[in-house]
């Protein structure tokens, strides 16, 4: 079998897709992947083909760039002649590229399903999921008319879902009762981030060790029109009992931190090292600080703004292993979260159920049931 993996160029979906990529490699079949950084030179390594990206697999412009996309794969493909694609979701030049091509394609998602279900589960948001869902298909639909082919009908969702649709949280994740499209299943985290760079992880390391206090991962995601945490930040490790270490990600480098601030941002390729060495995880709600605090047994605070973030936030609150971060409070929740046993009892459970799911192996399974 020849893959061709097309994940989108952000770490968040590039990592997961590594991840899998290596595993199929692993199993005997050709892997050629569009990929960049220390994730292309881990697949190089490991002896797969790797094909550069352009601009249209960034994250940020996925609702603009479908028609770049969709020419990048088309080339990339008679590259290589692939039986399979895998893509990203957000990913709608890919997916109209494998339909016009004739290719299966399996779509890694994010750790929860984001749209319309059956079931029902005493949801607060399908109206979100409704206008998520319609959003997604608009990009979708444009392409569709550009390239003049005959616009999606009655199928709607199924048209996003690809041969098989991967998402890589728990089941328990979902909300109780719904009933998934049955090309959606639950494979798990497919966890890759590249090895520590030595120098930069002792360089944290010896400042946390010299500010002395009790450490709490930061991870920011985007603020889509929303609050950002940096005030919260701000009050809550200045004078308090806690360090954080902030990951500032695609956000921006705060203006200015006070002196006494107890506060090292940094933006890094890994996060595992930090989430070690972490009582707690504060997140606004994003897939990968999600599951690395999960995989990791961190307890988490979540304060979500748009996209992902309220899904899985309350996804997480739902299954009991994660609290709501107050942004009116300072840093006296911090402690009460982290000493909060029953939280963690169930972060742990879940943890261990999520690395028994061997979710590189199940993601390559179907991706080679994808070309039966």
């Amino acid at each position: 079998m020849r893959a061709l993996f097309c994940p989108l160029s952000d770490p968040g979906y590039l990592y997961p897709a590594t991840a899998v990529a290596l595993e199929t490699h692993r199993r005997g079949h050709s892997v050629a992947i569009v990929s960049s950084g220390p994730a292309a030179r881990a697949a190089e390594e490991a002896g797969l083909t790797v094909l550069p990206p352009d601009g249209s697999y960034a994250v940020s412009g996925w609702f603009r760039s479908a028609y770049g996309q969709y020419e990048h794969v088309r080339r990339t493909v008679r590259r290589t002649r692939p039986d399979v694609l895998v893509a990203s979701v957000l990913s709608p030049g890919a997916l109209v590229a494998a339909e016009v091509l004739e290719l299966p394609v399996v779509v890694l998602g994010l750790a929860c399903h984001l749209w319309p279900h059956r079931g029902d589960g005493g949801e607060t948001d399908p109206q979100d999921r409704a206008w998520r869902l319609d959003s997604t298909l608009d990009v979708h639909r444009a392409l569709r008319a550009e390239l003049g082919l005959r616009q999606v009908g009655a199928a709607r969702q199924d048209a996003l879902l690809g041969t098989s649709f991967l998402l890589r949280g728990h089941p328990s994740l979902e909300p109780p009762g719904a009933e998934l499209p049955a090309r959606v299943r639950h494979v798990g985290p497919c966890w890759w981030e590249p090895p520590a760079d030595e120098e930069e992880l002792h360089s944290v390391r010896s400042r946390l060790d010299r500010v002395g206090k009790p450490v709490v991962y930061v991870h920011l995601g985007r603020v889509f029109g929303g609050e950002s945490l940096w005030p919260w930040i701000q009050r809550a490790f200045t004078g308090g009992e806690f360090q954080a270490v902030v990951e500032l990600g695609r956000s921006a480098a705060p203006p200015g931190l006070p002196d006494a601030a107890d506060v090292t941002a940094v933006r890094l390729p890994w996060m595992s090292p930090l989430l070690e060495r972490s009582a707690l995880v504060v997140s606004s709600g994003t897939s990968a600080p999600v599951l690395g605090s999960l995989l990791h047994r961190r307890p988490l605070l979540l304060s979500p703004n748009g996209g992902e973030q309220a899904v899985l936030a309350a996804a997480c609150r739902r299954a009991g292993v994660a609290g709501v971060l107050d942004r009116t409070r300072g840093g006296g929740q911090l402690r009460t979260a982290a000493d909060d046993d029953v939280t963690t009892g169930r972060a742990h459970r879940m943890s261990d159920e999520l690395i028994q799911a061997k979710s590189e192996s199940r993601a390559a399974q179907a991706v080679e049931e994808a070309c039966r």
